[in-house]
């Protein structure tokens, strides 16, 4: 009943949860932020600083979504477009959805299976997340080919921004 009122109540007063963009639009990442962990698809623990040194000379994108992320469900086709359009780049995915078991089922069900994916296993509040200010899914960010933040908040992968800060890296 409180839930119904809640959304009552949200509807008369146009009250919405979005993204807030962060009002600090950050260029690098700090010590704690780069040695957070997260488990890739098989449960074995990796940093942050380790699959950006894997990905190091290139340029990457990730995003952050979750299968139970509505938001991210049907921006999950234009993420893909983007991810198609742009094959001489790296792309990661950082999921958190809540369990390993939610983890498993959503990259099963989302044809995730083929990308490179990953698990905050520690959740959404954890020193990379709180670092970048994630308040919300789905978030796409884009790191330099010296493991830079080159766009550093982006909330749909039809950003013009991001294609644009992509086509600058490669030229």
């Amino acid at each position: 009943m409180k839930k119904l009122i809640l959304i009552f109540m949200m509807g008369i007063f146009g009250i919405s949860y979005s993204q807030k963009v962060p009002t600090v639009l950050k260029t690098g990442f700090s010590k704690e932020a780069l040695q957070q962990k997260l488990e890739d698809e098989e449960g074995k623990a990796i940093t942050i600083q380790q699959i950006l040194n894997q990905h190091k000379g290139k340029v990457l994108v990730i995003d952050f979504w979750a299968g139970w992320c509505r938001d991210c469900l049907n921006a999950l086709p234009k993420a893909k477009e983007l991810e198609e359009n742009n094959k001489n780049i790296d792309f990661v995915f950082l999921s958190l959805d809540r369990s390993k078991e939610g983890f498993e089922k959503s990259l099963e069900r989302f044809d995730m299976k083929n990308k490179e994916n990953y698990w905050f296993s520690t959740g959404w509040k954890n020193d990379f997340n709180n670092y970048v200010d994630l308040n919300w899914i789905p978030r796409y960010m884009v790191i330099d080919q010296k493991s830079s933040i080159a766009k550093y908040y982006a909330i749909s992968p039809e950003d013009p921004e991001l294609q644009q800060t992509i086509d600058k890296l490669l030229k």
